[in-house]
């Protein structure tokens, strides 16, 4: 059981405090929130089960940035700081968060962890949250946009399963579809109309960080959501 937002318990006083236990993290959140629309910074909460890519698509990301664009990471895990040195050797600032027994991070977290970062020469924060398809999905970190990653070596049915998850994604990255060929358990067409019946029709983009596949169109959509987010600054007046 994670001991920060309770899961697994019940009640009603267990309901009641993670109640009050949500509303104090959103004041939070929109505290940081403030802070990174005052640096012009897009936040991008990163999702997924254990293994489904999230630090292998942050490399990728690096190698394929756009010129001029800049970025940074926040890493969340139980324990190590393995993930956040995979980024740090690629030359990008990674700041670690380790949990301990919390089976997610809260704003509380990721607002300490900007103590240790300066954002003015930032123009997107990936928050790499921890592995589970659970908890993350409730708990507002301050970011301006979700992704979720769903690999194909988990199955095409894993939106239906955590559907919360996948509801609330702006962005759903199928990743690993360079394993493919070898699988014979994962229908793409199955997968796309299950995200498809929570969001929608919301946006779905297929990917392999290994080979590169889709990257363009994550590259594009990275670009398209940072000038939807950071509204043109007024001109000087002379």
């Amino acid at each position: 059981m994670c001991e920060s937002c309770g899961c697994g318990s019940h009640g009603a006083e267990t309901i009641v405090v993670r109640e009050n236990l949500l509303a104090a993290n959103d004041r939070v959140a929109a505290h940081v929130r403030k802070h990174f629309d005052a640096h012009r910074v897009l936040a991008i909460n990163l999702m997924s089960s254990p293994g489904a890519g999230k630090t292998s698509l942050l490399e990728a990301t690096i190698a394929a940035l756009p010129p001029g664009l800049r970025i940074a990471v926040i890493e969340g895990d139980l324990e190590t700081e393995n993930d956040a040195e995979r980024i740090r050797r690629r030359g990008v600032r990674a700041v670690q968060i380790t949990t301990g027994v919390a089976c997610h991070l809260d704003a509380t977290m990721v607002h300490d962890a900007l103590d240790e970062m300066s954002l003015d020469d930032v123009d997107i924060l990936f928050i790499e949250n921890v592995g589970n398809l659970v908890c993350p999905a409730d708990f507002d970190i301050g970011q301006h946009r979700n992704v979720v990653l769903l690999s194909v070596t988990e199955g095409d049915d894993k939106p239906e399963k955590y559907p919360v998850m996948f509801r609330n994604a702006d962005l759903v990255l199928i990743t690993k579809t360079d394993l493919l060929p070898y699988l014979d358990d994962f229908d793409m067409a199955r997968a796309l109309a299950a995200v498809g019946r929570l969001r929608g029709g919301g946006r779905v983009k297929e990917l392999s960080a290994k080979t590169t596949r889709g990257l363009d169109g994550w590259m594009d959509w990275l670009v398209a959501e940072l000038a939807a987010n950071r509204p043109p600054q007024p001109a000087a007046v002379a």
